[in-house]
């Protein structure tokens, strides 16, 4: 908003006033179940999504956030910029929708929990495995999903865990997650264990304190769990994947400041992504093996 402000200084009273309408229109409060079941995008009304000419945080650039280390199957080689991995695939794709090329892309690193956290934000948009939720709609915007996800159990071959079947078996088992994901809140609001979780900074903590006998199974979105017992901790196994809840599945989305005019044209652009199979071409690239495990319930 504060890109907003500016301009009305530069501009003629008339055009002053016109900008100052639109910016009441677009900060107006959401009605509840508007904001419960679509994309944010309370500050986009109105914006025309002019390729290669959008209002960014660098003029003719595209800023693109996400963690580092950047993790497989999402980033290949914690190389961001490669376009390697899904969701490096994914953010050049959807930055050529927006009218922008690969040498105008520009990779940034942010904190996991900083890239949904209030405050104005240092990217145009930061992918990073985020889940929509409503609570975090109310510090930043999202897109439309670009991935349905289910979570997964992790545990080492030989652990008590590893025999679980049932969310009850994992009631009595010590977990681990990493802070500030929904991983985290499948621990506590859907097994509810007996004892509290062991919390992270980063996910290689977690699989740290898991190779290490600290907790005896930690979760993780399915496909990162197919990648860490394949390639990183091979004595582990995917105990199984939780349910969705309710009738809307998980789904990540990119993440954008709260009210960004960036909105409604990432949205579009991930929406035409998906209606013309470009998403699922990514998907089944990337993470084709990471299609199966046991349904905890």
């Amino acid at each position: 908003m504060h890109l907003a402000l500016r301009a009305i200084r530069r501009t003629a009273p008339a055009a002053a006033a016109a900008v100052l309408l639109a910016l009441a229109v677009g900060c107006a409060p959401q009605p509840e179940d508007q904001a419960a079941g679509a994309p944010s995008s309370s500050g986009a009304a109105g914006t025309t999504c002019v390729q290669g000419k959008l209002v960014t945080k660098s003029a003719g650039k595209l800023t693109i956030a996400t963690d580092s280390p950047a993790y497989e199957p999402w980033f290949k080689d914690d190389k961001p910029a490669s376009g390697k991995g899904f969701e490096s695939a994914v953010a050049y794709a959807v930055a050529k929708q927006l009218g922008y090329d690969k040498s105008a892309v520009v990779w940034q690193s942010v904190p996991f929990n900083k890239a949904f956290a209030p405050g104005e934000k240092t990217f145009d948009f930061d992918i990073n495995q985020v889940s929509i939720s409503n609570e975090r709609k109310k510090a930043v915007d999202f897109s439309s999903g670009y991935y349905d996800v289910r979570q997964a159990v992790i545990a080492l071959k030989d652990s008590k865990a590893a025999k679980a079947t049932s969310i009850p078996d994992l009631q009595n088992v010590k977990l681990g997650a990493q802070v500030g994901t929904t991983s985290l809140d499948y621990i506590n609001d859907v097994v509810k264990p007996k004892q509290d979780p062991a919390v992270y900074a980063k996910n290689d903590q977690a699989k740290s304190a898991l190779k290490n006998g600290q907790v005896d199974a930690i979760v993780v979105d399915l496909p990162t769990a197919f990648y860490i017992t394949a390639a990183e901790v091979t004595d582990a196994k995917i105990v199984g994947q939780f349910e969705k809840e309710g009738g809307t599945p998980e789904q990540f989305g990119l993440v954008l400041d709260k009210g960004s005019a960036l909105t409604s044209c990432v949205t579009k652009a991930v929406d035409s992504l998906r209606e013309d199979g470009t998403l699922a071409k990514i998907e089944q690239e990337w993470l084709s093996d990471a299609v199966d495990a046991p349904v905890l319930k």
